[in-house]
């Protein structure tokens, strides 16, 4: 497997960025981890995940409601995964590592694995960010061609329009294909998947027949397997669509940009930080009902560089970053709505598409 070293000789610019964040803390005397807004969520979209669910299930309802209700859920759900899954995995909920680890299983509960996760996202993904050949974030070729160094195919021609199918069943493909994949497999695309104890294995499996009794098994019982299966859709085609799209619009856009790995060690010039920032965008953070939903994941460029500080924070980093980044001449990555980033996002999708042009005989040969 190729290694990849990042080159961070002169890593000033960081270490600037650093201190200047050190010192807000400090100078207003908070925690990096959650406070009143992060659990208010909590006690929010937990009980109306809870009564949705209880609702669809125990009430009459028409399937034009019942489907409403089940897509209501898909998006809760995605808001959980955002807003408290994201930070309890990451460490960043909580002082207590106890409330950080359970909380963080509540992605078990949307079906995913958070041992599995933790390893893919916070090891993998936050490392070597849209390096084409590790991040596995982008490794969706041969169906989708994610960046230019990926091969194309015909079928890319039209990808910008059948990636929204994609989006919209990855979720179910999540719950129910890519993580026994990689369980099985003992691997994250290239990478090992770090040794599980016998308590992993068993959270593993347990919180996959779980998923199996209450997402399947139950509402089949109480409304019978034609409302359930149609209900059971419109959950995940949200909650995919949600989850796909928000990741989506953070690295895949016009204005980030890739590196490449193949079987030899690559050396990335630029020091990790700088490599984060050129790779990852931030999107409408002046919009505060967006900042809620998405939990703060519009703000990633914060968030890949500091992943153990709640996203609570990230609005208040934001401004010492952008500062930072016009200090040492780096480029700030933001689009100031989510309309503009969905589009930066599928005109990038579209000319990925693109059959890339042939290089001439001459320049192949000395290449």
């Amino acid at each position: 497997m190729a290694k990849v070293i990042f080159n961070n000789k002169k890593a000033l610019f960081f270490q600037s960025l650093k201190a200047d964040v050190e010192s807000y803390f400090v100078k207003n005397n908070i925690k990096k981890t959650g406070n009143w807004k992060l659990y208010s969520k909590t006690l929010i979209l937990f009980p109306a995940a809870a009564l949705t669910y209880v609702a669809l299930l125990v009430f009459p309802m028409t399937p034009l409601l019942g489907i409403g209700l089940s897509a209501f859920l898909g998006f809760t759900l995605a808001s959980i995964g955002f807003n408290v899954m994201h930070d309890a995995c990451h460490g960043s909920y909580s002082t207590n590592n106890k409330v950080n680890n359970l909380l963080g299983l509540s992605l078990n509960a949307l079906g995913g694995n958070a041992f599995i996760w933790k390893q893919k996202h916070n090891v993998i993904h936050h490392t070597y960010t849209n390096v084409d050949g590790m991040d596995e974030d982008i490794a969706k070729s041969p169906l989708m061609r994610q960046c230019s160094t990926q091969t194309w195919t015909p079928m890319h021609r039209i990808q910008h329009i059948y990636v929204v199918l994609v989006y919209a069943i990855s979720s179910f493909a999540w719950v129910f294909i890519m993580d026994f994949t990689k369980y099985l497999t003992r691997k994250i695309y290239r990478t090992p998947l770090q040794t599980m104890s016998k308590g992993d294995h068993l959270v593993f499996w347990a919180s996959k027949v779980l998923y199996a009794l209450f997402y399947i098994a139950i509402p089949v019982m109480a409304v019978g397997w034609q409302a359930w299966a149609i209900g059971f859709a419109a959950m995940h085609v949200v909650l995919g669509f949600t989850l796909a799209i928000v990741f989506q619009l953070a690295h895949v856009v016009e204005e980030t940009t890739f590196e490449v790995v193949g079987e030899e060690t690559v050396i990335i010039e630029n020091e990790w930080a700088i490599h984060q920032i050129n790779t990852t965008a931030n999107f409408a953070p002046d919009n505060k009902m967006i900042s809620w939903f998405v939990g703060g994941l519009n703000y990633q460029v914060e968030h890949h560089l500091f992943p153990r500080i709640s996203h609570v924070h990230y609005p208040a980093l934001s401004k010492i970053v952008a500062a930072k980044c016009k200090e040492f001449g780096v480029q700030y990555n933001s689009m100031p709505t989510m309309q503009a980033a969905v589009r930066s996002h599928f005109r990038f999708m579209r000319q990925l598409g693109r059959k890339p042009e042939s290089k001439p005989a001459s320049l192949a040969v000395s290449a």
